[in-house]
């Protein structure tokens, strides 16, 4: 009896599990009856447990929006904001199954606010349930929807027009809105639609077939469900394998683990690898339990291979007579989801499989409105919008277009700095360099006629997080400035500034190389770098500059030059006799030796300045007092 009840727990296991698996998503306006139409699928094909039906009908009694009958909304809507409005707020999956097939049920908000929430939901879904309330028809959110269902490429579509016994069950009424939701789907690409009249709370055409509707010939909903053919909509025909992760326990073993994406792999196939483009053999196809001759999508399997070859994450193996698009630059149709509004100018993380690179938004070709089809040009993206996008990526990506292969066709966005997930996106297609549009604006065209840069100060200083300034160190020969120099840009580096380092001996190996020590010659070189310090500082650039620049007169037209407010005179506050005791190349005893000339301090005046941001004796030269000038002028950081 015992070994009876284990064979036959066994063939049931074994038949359960061989089941096919259909994901599905239902949609509609609030109170369409969404909720209600799977509560009563679970209901009315018994398969909830004894303490469900209790508590079902113990909270349809408290909580319950449909009388003295049962709420079978309150199922699926488990939050407690859905159940005290009535509404679906959050993503509600179920599963069960009949003898037929497995179900995993996504629940998606009707609000428009949530169209980020139906798009998580239907990513996966293999088809989609549009409900219809028959008294008001097909309505904005049922185009919504429906434009929704066809952008993340879901081939199957119920229109379910439910609340039937509220008309009537009126085949009339009925037949007008199917007309006029076949005459809206002609615009869009969904196959395969299907429609059934209904009523959810009272059970019609849910799972029994109505007697209320005989005018009906058609299939119930769970019979739709249970032998609608979707195994086909997968793509067997272009093998993809983006490797997830190199499995390598011992010396003697190296495989490639992930999820088959698309296609079949089988043992002894010719492979090849992208980037590399080496080809090479498949060895063998492991599983936990077994030894494969073949693998197709959704397994997960590890594949080793003939050949020793560098094979990392993100990495994909290919047949090589059917390859997938290799390109940076592609075209999009891109969810925004972030409720912070996207920044042309930032660039983002697209994780695409198992491949992640930096990427940017080279230009928004439309908006285009969900509930009318209508197209409109944006700046920018908010939560919720949807468009059609350019995207460039750093490198390059190994993609299909998503109508081909919703698999290595689809992609995230991701906040660098954030970390959130900013937007969804189905390739298009890829995009040739010459067809890239140009972000030129006529605007920007009169700047670059006038030498100006197309980047805003304000936009460097927000990428930087600093602004651009002359720290200008003067004091005699001797005094320290050098190292103070040095040492502060040593530290401005390692503290993730962007600082620029000029002084007298490099300026003058090359940019002033023709240039001697008169005072005509000196005034000229510092005006040199002065103006140099103005094109770094206009950059966002911060410039530490060690001249001795003697003259007080020659001082102010450098901060001239540099512009107002960007200009920071630093005084290393040194007499000559410290100076000449600190000297390492004996230039004070030449100069005194009628050897040198010009030398301030000695045969040339030294104006000690006045106009000062900071004065430092000579053993301060570690930089903190700079730094923290810096920090309180919010030079850097500015934040």
């Amino acid at each position: 009896m015992t070994h009876t009840s284990n064979l036959d727990i066994n063939s049931f296991l074994n038949q359960d599990e061989k089941k096919d698996l259909l994901r599905l998503l239902t949609a509609g306006s609030v109170d369409d009856g969404k909720s209600t139409l799977i509560g009563r699928l679970l209901f009315d094909s018994k398969k909830l447990y004894e303490d469900q039906l209790v508590a079902l009908e113990r909270d349809s009694k408290r909580v319950g929006h449909a009388g003295e009958e049962i709420d079978y909304a309150l199922l699926l809507d488990g939050l407690k904001a859905e159940r005290e409005q009535g509404i679906t707020i959050d993503v509600a999956y179920r599963y069960f199954s009949t003898n037929k097939r497995k179900f995993i049920i996504a629940d998606t908000p009707g609000h428009e606010q949530y169209t980020r929430n139906m798009v998580t939901g239907g990513s996966t879904a293999n088809l989609a349930i549009i409900l219809v309330d028959a008294v008001n028809g097909v309505i904005t959110q049922t185009r919504r929807h429906t434009f929704l269902v066809s952008l993340l490429g879901i081939k199957h579509v119920v229109l379910a027009v439910n609340k039937m016994d509220l008309v009537n069950y009126s085949q009339e009424r009925f037949d007008e809105i199917v007309s006029e939701y076949k005459n809206f789907i002609t615009r869009l690409d969904i196959p395969d639609v299907h429609f059934v009249p209904l009523s959810a709370l009272k059970g019609d055409n849910v799972v029994d077939r109505s007697t209320n509707m005989p005018w009906y010939s058609g299939k119930c909903i769970l019979d739709l469900l249970e032998t609608i053919h979707v195994s086909s909509d997968r793509n067997f025909v272009d093998m993809r394998y983006p490797v997830q992760y190199v499995l390598k326990p011992d010396n003697e073993f190296r495989g490639f683990s992930t999820s088959v994406a698309s296609g079949i792999i089988r043992k002894g196939d010719s492979v090849m690898v992208l980037p590399s483009r080496k080809i090479t053999k498949v060895k063998s196809i492991i599983t936990q339990d077994a030894e494969l001759v073949e693998a197709f999508p959704p397994q997960s399997v590890t594949v080793t291979l003939e050949d020793e070859i560098d094979i990392s994450r993100g990495d994909m193996l290919v047949h090589p007579n059917n390859m997938p698009r290799i390109e940076r630059h592609f075209e999009a149709m891109l969810v925004w989801m972030d409720e912070k509004p996207m920044d042309a100018n930032s660039q983002f993380f697209v994780k695409h499989t198992t491949n992640t690179t930096k990427g940017r938004i080279d230009t928004i070709r439309y908006k285009i409105d969900v509930n009318t089809l209508h197209k409109s040009n944006i700046e920018n993206f908010q939560l919720n919008e949807i468009g059609r996008v350019v995207i460039t990526t750093n490198k390059p990506l190994y993609f299909d277009p998503y109508t081909k292969n919703r698999a290595t066709g689809s992609f995230i966005l991701i906040d660098p700095i954030t970390n959130n997930t900013c937007a969804v996106g189905m390739i298009i297609d890829r995009m040739a360099s010459k067809d890239l549009p140009s972000r030129i604006t006529d605007m920007e065209v009169q700047k670059i006629q006038k030498g100006q840069s197309l980047v805003s100060l304000k936009e460097r200083e927000k990428r930087n997080n600093q602004k651009g300034a002359t720290i200008w160190i003067t004091g005699l020969h001797g005094s320290g400035k050098n190292q103070l120099a040095f040492t502060l840009e040593r530290k401005l580096f390692d503290m993730g500034a962007v600082a620029v380092l000029l002084d007298g001996t490099s300026v003058r190996s090359g940019l002033s190389r023709e240039l001697d020590f008169s005072q005509a010659d000196r005034a000229e070189h510092l005006r040199r770098v002065a103006h140099i310090c103005k094109l770094l500082n206009d950059q966002g650039i911060i410039t530490v500059c060690s001249f001795i620049s003697p003259n007080e007169y020659i001082r102010q037209q450098i901060a001239e030059i540099v512009g107002p407010g960007l200009f920071h005179l630093i005084y290393m506050d040194a007499d000559v006799e410290y100076c000449k005791q600190q000297g390492k190349d004996d230039l004070y005893a030449k100069a005194e030796e009628g050897k040198l000339h010009d030398i301030p301090g000695v045969d040339l005046n030294y104006d000690i300045p006045t106009n000062i941001a900071l004065s430092l004796k000579p053993t301060e030269t570690d930089g903190e007092k700079v730094l923290d000038y810096l920090s309180g002028k919010k030079i850097w950081p500015v934040e």
